[in-house]
């Protein structure tokens, strides 16, 4: 089996996998997973996809990830892992759609307008 490649993104963040058979092994920017993210929120995040489809453990997860933060970072990952799994099976779309884990997430920041604070505060107004 060759290695299965992807990208999934997540606000500024840009997560490329690379999942071939294995033995369960995430790695991340060359570190255990484990180790890459603090809460366990985060690392359920990372597993979510292959527990959906009852993969877990069956393949080694390689991942580099940069831009963002660890939340944006976790879900870009979570994207990408969920499309590499729908790659190696298309059978696993369904389930996976049903998560709402193949959907990209469009959000991003508002971008802060010239004369105000920020995106949409306003500097105080006086009137006198």
């Amino acid at each position: 089996m060759d290695v299965i490649h992807k990208v999934g993104r997540r606000k500024t963040s840009v997560a490329r996998v690379y999942l071939s058979k294995g033995k369960g092994k995430i790695t991340i920017n060359k570190k255990d997973f484990k180790d890459y993210f603090p809460t366990n929120l985060l690392r359920y995040k990372i597993e979510q996809a292959q527990s959906v489809v009852d993969e877990k453990g069956n393949y080694d997860i390689m991942v580099n990830v940069f831009g963002g933060g660890l939340t944006g970072q976790a879900e870009a990952i979570r994207l990408a892992i969920a499309r590499a799994l729908v790659e190696k099976n298309p059978e696993n779309k369904e389930k996976l759609k049903a998560e709402s884990l193949l959907t990209r997430d469009s959000r991003m920041v508002e971008r802060k307008k010239p004369g105000q604070k920020k995106a949409r505060k306003k500097f105080q107004f006086s009137k006198r």
